[in-house]
């Protein structure tokens, strides 16, 4: 199956049915089930005393996985984030206009995401292969 690394929390939201978009500078054609595949690095992360992390999303760190194949989703479209702007997918994604992750300047929109137990893996750039064995 197709995999693609994406950086916690953003992973951890994807899984959690929270994040429905996630956000490349590159444009894809493809669709169908996909991996989720949360990177390892945490060197960006601002973690709180309280073992959390994000004013926002107040996410504990020990609830996310890194370096591991976390969830599969359904790729069903990639979208410019100016047709998104301009209203163009309303009437298909009624909700992506106002989705707080819907920032472009391509859209790859996620739907039936089943989170998964972590299965350690190597990520890479772009999107790549994981064994279907990993993805159960």
């Amino acid at each position: 199956m197709r995999a693609i690394t994406i950086c916690q929390p953003y992973a951890h939201l994807i899984v959690t049915g929270v994040k429905r978009v996630e956000n490349r500078t590159w444009p894809t054609k493809i669709t169908g089930p996909i991996a989720i595949h949360a990177g390892k690095s945490r060197n960006w992360l601002e973690v709180n005393d309280d073992g959390t992390m994000d004013e926002e999303y107040e996410l504990p760190i020990a609830e996310m996985a890194f370096g591991a194949v976390v969830g599969v989703a359904d790729l069903v479209a990639c979208l410019p984030i100016d047709e998104i702007r301009r209203g163009e997918h309303d009437q298909r994604f009624p909700w992506i206009r106002e989705h707080e992750h819907s920032e472009g300047p391509f859209c790859f929109v996620l739907e039936n995401v089943r989170r998964i137990d972590p299965v350690p893996f190597k990520g890479s750039q772009g999107f790549f292969f994981v064994p279907d064995s990993a993805c159960a």
